[in-house]
């Protein structure tokens, strides 16, 4: 039985298709690895935050605070009814 070949633009074209493949999966694993890392600070960040706005809520009880202003005020939700 004798071997068939393709013929040079085919193999050409089958060689640039696969390799434009290869290329975009390892784009998309940088990619997926920067995003694994950035959700990694987005839970510091989250952890930090939740540290601050501990220690604000034991200085001046619940309070909501304007984070353009520094403004604070009573979180109705949770003032005294009378």
């Amino acid at each position: 039985m004798s071997k068939l070949k393709l013929k040079e633009d085919e193999l050409k074209g089958l060689q640039e298709a696969v390799q434009k493949v290869n290329e975009l999966q390892l784009q998309i694993g940088g990619i997926e690895a920067q995003k694994h890392e950035l959700l990694h600070i987005i839970a510091e960040s989250k952890n930090a935050l939740g540290e601050i706005q501990k220690e604000l809520e034991e200085n001046y009880g619940k309070v909501r605070v304007d984070i353009t202003t520094g403004e604070i005020t009573e979180d109705e939700e949770h003032s005294p009814k009378d």
